[in-house]
């Protein structure tokens, strides 16, 4: 029986049970395996680790764990006090676009509101996530840690809170995307881009309270449109509750 001796850094802790955090782990082994697939069966997703060292060399996921082999693992953050010789995580990608899981509707909202392109339909099957994810080049996004071990999965992010409102704040902090943020951009409903349009043209669409709806004296006369399923848009009472959604997300990253 061969035995290597893995140590997970920082927040790759979280995957781990509690009596394996912050503590070297002993790993028996008898078949020969690549150390992706033994530190998935740790139970850390591949899409999380940003570089391995054995011994005292940096190694890519084909690497075959030995006997004896001194391990440790790494996550992106630690690429600020370490500068390895190969790095496992993708180039970032030029255009930032997400795929979520079933498990995160609400978060799919939010990134919407706030202009990033966010696929998400209830009744997508975890084979579909990684393939959209694969051929797309779409982060997916998810609470299953299953899902982003599949081979599949190159861009890959396992979302921590269960607090939609801290979710939204987590990916927005682990993707350095506060500068990107564009509200009021995209359909809250299916994800198409939203354009203006003549209040005529849509006013079969709009409910009679609002074609007669009075603000301090000024009628509401802007009105958007999804280019993909038509769902007309308009600063209603619900606007400045999603303002201050906005606003507090944007005032968060001041504060950090």
């Amino acid at each position: 029986m061969a035995i290597a001796y893995f140590y997970f850094h920082a927040e790759l802790n979280h995957f781990l049970p509690r009596h394996q955090k912050q503590v070297r782990i002993s790993h028996s082994f008898e078949e020969r395996a690549s150390i992706k697939d033994t530190i998935e069966s740790l139970g850390v997703p591949h899409p999380e680790v940003n570089f391995i060292k054995v011994n005292d060399e940096y190694v890519d996921f084909s690497y075959i764990v030995a006997d004896g082999d001194i391990i440790n693992v790494y996550p992106i953050s630690s690429r600020r006090d370490i500068t390895p010789s190969i790095y496992l995580l993708p180039e970032p990608l030029s255009n930032i676009r997400f795929v979520l899981d079933i498990h995160l509707g609400k978060l799919a909202t939010s990134l919407r509101l706030l202009g990033f392109d966010s696929l998400y339909r209830n009744d997508y099957e975890d084979e579909e996530l990684a393939k959209i994810s694969s051929n797309e080049a779409r982060i997916l996004l998810t609470r299953d840690r299953g899902l982003l071990m599949r081979s599949l999965v190159t861009y890959g992010y396992y979302v921590r809170n269960t607090n939609p409102e801290k979710q939204i704040l987590e990916i927005l902090q682990r993707f350095d995307l506060f500068k990107l943020v564009s509200p009021f951009k995209r359909c809250l409903r299916c994800n198409g881009l939203l354009e203006s349009v003549e209040k005529e043209s849509i006013i079969e669409k709009i409910p009679e309270n609002v074609r007669c709806l009075r603000r301090q004296a000024t009628q509401v006369e802007e009105f958007q449109r999804c280019q993909s399923c038509a769902r007309v848009y308009w600063k209603g009472s619900h606007y400045e509750r999603l303002q201050q959604f906005i606003d507090g997300v944007l005032e968060s990253k001041r504060g950090e």
